[in-house]
């Protein structure tokens, strides 16, 4: 396995794959792998005969008073891990290698970016794309995988790769979650073990929205969802602080006036200094029902 610093190095580990056709996958990461992270790696061994893995925790999408220096970073267990795992390529670049100058431009996909985190992290998803632009641009693979778990950041991922044409395929897998239900996040390490138990219930108020939704009739207002998921959230997580909770269309991300045609349930709670998210889609339900 090379572990490559600098895009000169990354680059030319992938030259001669590349050059004897080998098709090419890119997982992007901030590290602190987990199983969400492996499942990405594992489908990007299946579909792709070449796999790079990126480890960067990014400045650019870290707001005011969030984690960036608190954010974990075990370089040596990650690396270990990929390793295990047959990756080919870890890019490990310092923020001095993706940003070697002051950043002048920024990648900023408007409206996608308005609605769910954007509400309360402005600037997170310019930094997100420019980073992930910045390592598509670096790596140019065929395929970029992303999990599911991000509903909104793969959205605007996917809308970011469609408006400005890089030739590559985005795969979004879906969320690996814990025995209990959790999302699996390398945040998840923050909590206590109170607020660990509390966490659970973020799942609990998807799936609750997600009966409502199949089996009452006429179907719920968004608005009843919505509030049968905070009722659930306070009763359940009362250690949370809720960011909030949207019923949203599949694609645009903008919230919906009925719940018949298709919804992504989303949702964000705070735990002391862990701010989890989480998402369930609804899709469209049958016309006889």
């Amino acid at each position: 396995m090379i572990v490559a610093e600098s895009v000169e190095d990354v680059r030319r580990g992938i030259a001669a794959p590349r050059a004897a056709g080998r098709s090419i996958a890119l997982v992007p990461t901030m590290g602190a792998l987990h199983e969400g992270h492996f499942s990405l790696i594992a489908a990007a061994s299946a579909r792709c005969d070449f796999v790079v893995v990126s480890i960067f925790v990014n400045p650019l999408q870290f707001g005011p008073g969030e984690d960036l220096s608190a954010y974990p970073r075990p370089r040596e267990v990650d690396l270990a891990a990929c390793e295990q795992r047959g990756v080919d390529v870890v890019f490990y670049p310092p923020a001095e290698v993706m940003y070697a100058r002051q950043c002048l431009t920024a990648v900023h996909v408007t409206r996608l970016s308005e609605p769910m985190c954007g509400r309360d992290r402005p600037g997170h998803f310019a930094g997100v794309c420019t980073v992930v632009a910045k390592l598509l641009n670096i790596v140019q693979p065929d395929v970029a995988f992303f999990g599911a778990k991000d509903y909104q950041q793969a959205a605007i991922v996917r809308r970011m790769v469609l408006d400005l044409s890089f030739p590559v395929r985005i795969e979004v897998c879906p969320t690996v979650r814990e025995p209990d239900g959790l999302a699996m996040s390398s945040r998840n390490a923050y909590l206590t073990d109170e607020q660990r138990r509390q966490a659970t219930a973020l799942i609990g108020s998807l799936r609750l929205g997600e009966r409502m939704i199949r089996t009452q009739r006429p179907a719920p207002s968004p608005a009843a969802v919505e509030a049968a998921i905070r009722r659930h959230l306070a009763d359940e997580a009362p250690g949370g602080e809720i960011d909030y909770v949207q019923l949203a269309d599949p694609e645009e991300l903008s919230d919906v006036e009925r719940t018949d045609r298709g919804v992504v349930i989303a949702l964000a709670v705070r735990f002391g200094r862990a701010r989890l998210i989480d998402n369930i889609v609804v899709d469209r339900l049958p016309a006889d029902r």
